[in-house]
């Protein structure tokens, strides 16, 4: 067993474990994952991917030159890389030796988007690495300057003390000076954000869905994914979405390669995602508890999205 599936299977077994049963968001992302959070991306509700990809055309040759003079660029999460050229583009023309590092927990999507990288940017250095974002420390080696890139809004899947420490790790890798673009969704009202995490279409729950279904194909589980229905909501108090898949009937449900039985009483949940949202001040206490300095903050026109600089300290 691969040192990530022996991760999977260790997240599974916790999680259905516990007496509130959650998995973790990571594990959405195998290839079928990834490419339902591609179509989400395109959704007219999901705001979020159009809101950075705003951000980054408005701004991107500015926020290229405030990356700094690295020798290497290390993306976080970097999935299909469909914004990474709004910086990319900027900081190789004027960085003609930069070194391209795209970390993802999926192979099949980091490897396509390192072609399609590859065929864009004639004579760039490019060098997928497969893992968790989480790593920080392991995965981004001393080598010269470095700016790192956190897009999306993947720091929101953690909370405020987990999302300090991830980044945390990412300084502990970084010479002082050195910077990180972080991407985070802003607060906004609940009519915005829960349609785009609950779409008409049922592509956010079909996503949601293949947790399970993943489940079924890499641990020999036996969840019957018609048993479960997706729900998502905005908990205000927490100034979060989360994501759920709540069990419609009494179950019980093997799961083969761990030796476990998940038993399911009608309508109880297993939480499978959080997305925080964030006000600017937020993000601005957690960058100074991960030592680092917010230097700039850059939105879209309706102040929905935000990348920040961080420097470290």
């Amino acid at each position: 067993m691969s040192d990530l599936r022996h991760s999977f299977a260790g997240d599974v077994r916790a999680g259905l474990g516990a007496p509130r049963k959650y998995l973790q968001p990571w594990w959405f992302y195998d290839a079928l994952g990834s490419a339902l959070f591609s179509a989400i991306c395109e959704l007219p509700e999901y705001y979020v991917t159009r809101a950075e990809s705003e951000v980054l055309t408005r701004h991107g040759e500015e926020i290229a030159r405030e990356l700094g003079d690295a020798v290497r660029l290390v993306e976080l999460g970097s999935g299909d890389c469909r914004k990474t050229p709004l910086l990319l583009g900027p900081m190789f023309a004027r960085l003609p030796h930069l070194h391209y590092v795209p970390v993802d927990i999926d192979d099949s999507v980091l490897e396509k988007s390192a072609r399609d990288l590859a065929l864009d940017f004639p004579g760039l250095r490019i060098e997928p690495i497969r893992g968790d974002y989480r790593d920080g420390s392991d995965l981004i080696a001393p080598d010269g300057r470095t700016a790192v890139l956190f897009l999306g809004s993947s720091i929101g899947n953690l909370d405020l003390p987990s999302a300090a420490a991830m980044l945390r790790e990412v300084r502990l890798t970084l010479a002082t000076g050195d910077t990180l673009l972080l991407g985070a969704d802003l607060r906004k009202p609940k009519e915005i954000l829960e349609p785009a995490y609950d779409d008409p279409l049922g592509v956010t729950a079909a996503f949601n869905l293949n947790l399970l279904a993943r489940i079924n194909r890499e641990l020999g589980g036996t969840f019957d994914l018609a048993q479960f229905r997706h729900r998502a909501f905005f908990n205000e108090a927490e100034s979060r979405i989360e994501m759920h898949l709540v069990s419609r009937v009494r179950q019980s449900v093997r799961i083969e390669s761990i030796g476990m039985t998940a038993e399911f009483e009608p309508e109880e949940s297993i939480h499978t995602e959080n997305s925080y949202k964030y006000a600017e001040a937020d993000l601005a206490r957690m960058a100074a508890e991960a030592g680092f300095a917010l230097r700039r903050t850059w939105t879209d026109s309706r102040r929905w999205f935000a990348d920040v600089l961080l420097a470290a300290l």
